[in-house]
């Protein structure tokens, strides 16, 4: 896939949400970059960036080859402290730069009140200086809705890169989406399993089973179908490969309708009532 400044990133992304940091997590990246990944996803709230790039030493890819992702945690929000927070996460993942660095979540006005917006565009402008100086290569957001958005797509200097939100069958954030794609914002999924609740679904296995498929196989061609680009996470070899089988195949435009109108489910938080 390509971003809005020509930028190539891969597809999938390799997430690590979750992933226990030490052995289990250098080992899952090492075996996802081996298996053919090369878009590592990460955060400083995951606790495992130190793991990650240990992965990455020990797959021995050029890190040029690679395309990695960290995120801002929210209590480094501010101009200050996220220049302080990303050099904080390039000495854990002991890497000179990122490609892609996000706001993991927005200030919502139930915690922050009237100084949301304007905490988020101090933010913004940090991450911009990134940029800047060479540290990041794109920057983005991440669970931003279009009331978040607004104001930083009317103020940047830099546009938003990415998006990345909940998206999956049954959260399709239509109106998130239609304004990113608007933007020339890419739309990447964390979740587009839904937590592995969706793998269950007699809708998607029936699908899937027309296809010599599996659910997830399903679930990740949809996303992509749609021009989301999904981030997949396992910490088993065998799926770790299994889960990059999915290119191979279409679905048709009566299997997208049944898949989107699968039943509303939510899984993680929503980024208005969120005060983590």
């Amino acid at each position: 896939m390509e971003l809005n400044n020509g930028y190539a990133i891969p597809c999938p992304g390799f997430g690590t949400f979750k992933t226990p940091d030490g052995d289990v997590c250098v080992d899952a990246v090492r075996e996802a970059i081996l298996a053919g990944y090369t878009h590592i996803d990460t955060a400083a709230v995951y606790g495992n960036e130190r793991s990650v790039g240990e992965g990455v030493r020990q797959a021995g890819k050029p890190r040029g080859e690679l395309f990695i992702t960290s995120k801002l945690w929210n209590t480094e929000r501010g101009y200050d402290n996220t220049l302080r927070a990303c050099e904080k996460s390039l000495q854990d993942l002991g890497m000179d730069y990122l490609d892609l660095y996000l706001i993991h979540w927005p200030a919502n006005e139930l915690q922050f009140g009237s100084k949301a917006t304007g905490i988020n565009l101090d933010t913004w402008s940090a991450m911009e200086r990134l940029v800047d100086e060479g540290l990041v290569r794109n920057i983005g957001l991440s669970n931003f809705y279009p009331s978040h958005m607004a104001p930083i797509l009317a103020a940047a200097n830099i546009a938003p890169a990415v998006d990345q939100i909940e998206y999956h069958p049954g959260l399709l954030q239509e109106e998130t989406v239609a304004l990113c794609k608007e933007q020339g914002i890419l739309v990447e999924a964390w979740s587009p399993l839904g937590r592995g609740r969706l793998l269950e679904d007699a809708t998607l296995a029936g699908i899937a089973a027309a296809h010599g498929k599996s659910v997830a196989h399903v679930l990740l061609r949809f996303c992509v179908q749609n021009g989301v680009l999904p981030l997949v996470k396992s910490v088993h070899t065998e799926r770790i490969r299994e889960n990059l089988n999915f290119h191979d195949f279409t679905l048709n435009a009566e299997e997208m309708t049944a898949i989107a109108g699968l039943p509303e489910t939510r899984v993680g938080s929503h980024p208005d009532t969120a005060t983590f």
